[in-house]
């Protein structure tokens, strides 16, 4: 698949937006992390910066964006229509855990709720993004369950990453914080590493030969190309990256989505504020590109079967 940017970046911004709006809201709820309003209040609305830039950016790649809302309508068959709906709920408690925040104590049932909520609509809507893509059976590198898996903890790894960096620009330490975002980091690696092997080892059941009906074990070759001139689907559906270049953006994108920001994080346990805002702000930096190269490999390695019509042996 071409990877547009839009998508990229909503996938990235609104992400990390929610995560942390997910780690802010049960922080409230389960009171494990240390009151501070200015610090919350900034945090959500940096959150809601980020949900709304990732939102927005996602109509760019539409032929007419003006007539995204229609989309709000297909909730009962449309992932994509499910995610609309459930994004925008997600701003009331949003909102109302904003002021409740502000003007109310921590202890407070309102913002404990509404934090809760907030957590409960952030997950659900990063689910829901992730199902729009591994509910499509033509694309066998989303079709799998690591997709809403890896959507879900990495959302929560980059919006654990932002918090941390907060609490140091704040002057507060926090390690219960960072240990938890470092085991965030481990286990979304291995999750990640496991969706590599699924769609580098396994088989595809969709071949040139099952898509005209004969033998999977026949051998099928294009004798004529359909037509002379690259189409919008071969542009768009039909985008490969070398295999060279894909292991080596793998490699960058495994160490700077996920190791070095584990690294910088560790460093923050030493207790030196100095430290813990250089290594904090470093790390979300460095994340943050290392998330939007794993992003762009995740569309750019996907193959859809319309590619068997255009000379793929397996899809």
């Amino acid at each position: 698949m071409n990877p547009a940017f839009s998508v990229i970046f909503f996938t990235t911004a609104s992400g990390a937006g929610y995560g942390l709006l997910a780690f802010l809201g049960a922080g409230s709820y389960f009171a494990f992390l240390p009151s501070h309003k200015t610090l919350i209040i900034v945090a959500i609305v940096v959150s809601l910066c980020l949900i709304t830039g990732g939102l927005l950016s996602s109509t760019f790649h539409l032929g007419h964006p003006e007539r995204a809302w229609r989309a709000l309508s297909q909730w009962r068959t449309s992932w994509l229509s499910r995610e609309g709906v459930c994004a925008i709920l997600c701003y009331i408690p949003a909102l109302v855990f904003m002021y409740a925040s502000a003007f109310f104590d921590s202890s407070s049932p309102l913002v404990s709720f509404a934090g809760l909520a907030c957590t409960f609509f952030a997950l659900i809507t990063v689910f829901t993004t992730a199902m729009i893509y591994a509910s499509l059976r033509s694309i066998r590198a989303w079709n799998n369950r690591w997709v809403p898996v890896n959507y879900l903890l990495f959302s929560l790894t980059t919006g654990g990453l932002m918090l941390n960096a907060f609490f140091a620009w704040f002057d507060l330490s926090f390690p219960p914080l960072a240990i938890a975002t470092i085991g965030l980091f481990t286990i979304s690696s291995i999750t990640k590493l496991c969706y590599w092997r699924f769609i580098d080892n396994g088989e595809s059941a969709t071949t040139a030969a099952s898509a005209i009906g004969v033998a999977q074990t026949s051998q099928v070759k294009q004798t004529q190309a359909p037509h002379t001139e690259t189409n919008y689907l071969q542009q768009e559906m039909g985008f490969q990256v070398a295999r060279k270049h894909a292991q080596k953006l793998r490699r960058i994108a495994l160490m700077a989505a996920f190791v070095i920001p584990a690294i910088l994080l560790a460093t923050m346990l030493l207790g030196n504020s100095t430290v813990s805002i250089v290594s904090s702000t470093l790390a979300v930096l460095i994340g943050g590109a290392g998330i939007l190269v794993e992003r762009w490999l995740f569309f750019a390695e996907a193959r859809h079967t319309v590619g068997l019509y255009y000379g793929a042996d397996s899809a």
